[in-house]
């Protein structure tokens, strides 16, 4: 079964830097499309970015310039690189890719999730 792990979540002060990476379980499994959303207690789901099968990159206005998304082939990774955090960056991240398996077959798949605090 495969999965989609995230890593990288914790704490950090207001104006640092987080790096949270989003890895296939199966190496036999590659990563066409992924992205990231978040949720913080008591708010619905937002998009946070998302990087398309040739590289094109999205971005939510509340975090351009702030955050970057990208795809580490080799590692089969998508990672956001998450930098002046601020405190409502808060929330649980969570990252969810479309997946080709050997096969030729793709599905979309979803990570449970990683906790990022900012403190102020």
């Amino acid at each position: 079964q495969v999965q989609l792990v995230e890593s990288g979540g914790g704490l950090v002060q207001a104006g640092g830097s987080l790096r949270l990476s989003c890895a296939v379980s199966e190496s036999a499994f590659s990563i066409n499309a992924g992205g990231w959303s978040r949720q913080a207690p008591g708010k619905q789901r937002e998009f946070v970015a998302s990087i398309s099968s040739s590289g094109t990159t999205y971005y939510a206005d509340s975090v351009r310039g702030r955050i970057t998304i990208s795809r580490d082939n080799a590692k089969n990774t998508v990672n956001l690189q998450m930098n002046s955090l601020k405190p409502e960056d808060t929330a649980v991240y969570t990252c969810n890719a479309n997946i080709r398996s050997p096969a030729g077959r793709t599905n979309n798949y979803w990570g449970q999730g990683t906790q990022v605090t900012v403190s102020s």
